[in-house]
């Protein structure tokens, strides 16, 4: 899928129509010839942008392939929602593995395909980012490290959803889960804590390294298509919203999405073999709090005892990623944010 700016006619409006693009550029979800990758069927609750995140990402290299992709599942919503014995929603070659071994077991996959000759099959590891940022974190580095020809991607919603909520090194700061009570002088999840992974695994120099939203289907059927392009070790890290676990509505996924590149607290953007290439520059300069007042995981930040000191916290890390990627608006300077 080539790159081009699209000017946008509506007012208000973040919404792209298939009519200002040409047919080689429309969406694969616009085409009906797409693979269903994940179909009808599975159980994912009702907003859940890890459900759209792998419907996109799947069918997006499934036409890059020619359909000729595997794809290994860690444990995690993702498997269970789509795979509840002995049902399954997935309509393409699917293994599921441990919560932990996801890229080892992506890595054996290649091999095989190696050694049988069948270099026109491609794999595809996924994972949550529990099963990515911590579980997985040893197996995805060996992986990284030997440069395995994976594509690896992890659905970023930013906790243990599954088992009930937990913090993962993937949680924000401040974030309230079932570990991380809103008590103390941090209420929440702590600062300082975590793990960057899209900046760990461009310190692995493999050939390439991109972050999406679900908001952007553009965007992240480009960077699938792209990653596909490669050969070698590959990982994107996509952004999807749980309405569940984060306590906001079902119908705000896209806008949280779209809210979180918009503020600078999830940085867009692409490198290759270690160096950022491109970045996706932010259209509206929101504030944090515009963002953080639709999850009831932040309400402890706001009302009579709110926190504005935290939120100023938090504020602070989005400014510090619009200043490393340069993520500002042409037009604008981080003073000048539009009112909510």
């Amino acid at each position: 899928m080539s790159e081009q700016r699209v000017h946008f006619y509506q007012v208000g409006s973040f919404a792209v129509g298939n009519r200002l693009l040409s047919a080689d550029d429309r969406t694969v979800q616009s085409s009906p010839h797409r693979t269903n990758s994940i179909d009808s069927g599975h159980r994912a609750c009702q907003g859940c942008g890890e459900a759209l995140g792998a419907r996109y990402a799947l069918d997006a290299a499934m036409r890059a392939t020619n359909g000729q992709l595997l794809a290994v599942n860690a444990t995690g919503c993702l498997e269970v929602f789509s795979t509840p014995y002995p049902e399954t929603s997935w309509r393409i070659p699917w293994l599921h593995s441990l919560f932990g071994n996801a890229p080892a077991v992506a890595t054996g996959v290649a091999a095989a395909m190696r050694v049988k000759g069948r270099s026109d099959v491609r794999v595809i590891g996924q994972a949550g980012d529990g099963g990515t940022v911590d579980i997985g974190f040893g197996t995805l580095s060996g992986m990284f490290e030997r440069n395995d020809d994976v594509l690896f991607i992890c659905y970023d919603n930013e906790g243990y959803m599954n088992t009930g909520v937990q913090r993962s090194a993937a949680t924000p700061p401040a974030a309230r889960t079932a570990t991380t009570d809103v008590v103390g002088a941090e209420p929440g999840n702590g600062f300082g804590q975590g793990k960057d992974l899209p900046r760990i695994a461009m310190a692995h120099d493999i050939p390439y390294v991109a972050t999406a939203t679900v908001a952007d289907l553009h965007d992240l059927e480009r960077k699938v298509e792209r990653a596909m392009s490669f050969r070698g070790a590959r990982y994107l890290h996509v952004f999807v919203p749980c309405p569940l676990g984060w306590g906001s509505a079902s119908n705000d996924t896209i806008h949280l999405a779209r809210l979180a590149k918009e503020t600078g607290l999830f940085p867009v953007f692409e490198a290759e073999h270690g160096v950022v290439t491109n970045v996706s520059r932010i259209r509206r300069l929101a504030p944090v709090e515009e963002y953080l007042k639709l999850q009831r995981r932040y309400a402890h930040l706001f009302g009579a005892k709110g926190r504005p000191d935290i939120v100023a916290r938090l504020q602070a890390i989005a400014d510090a990623n619009i200043a490393r990627y340069g993520l500002a608006p042409e037009r604008g300077e981080l003073d000048n944010r539009e009112d909510a």
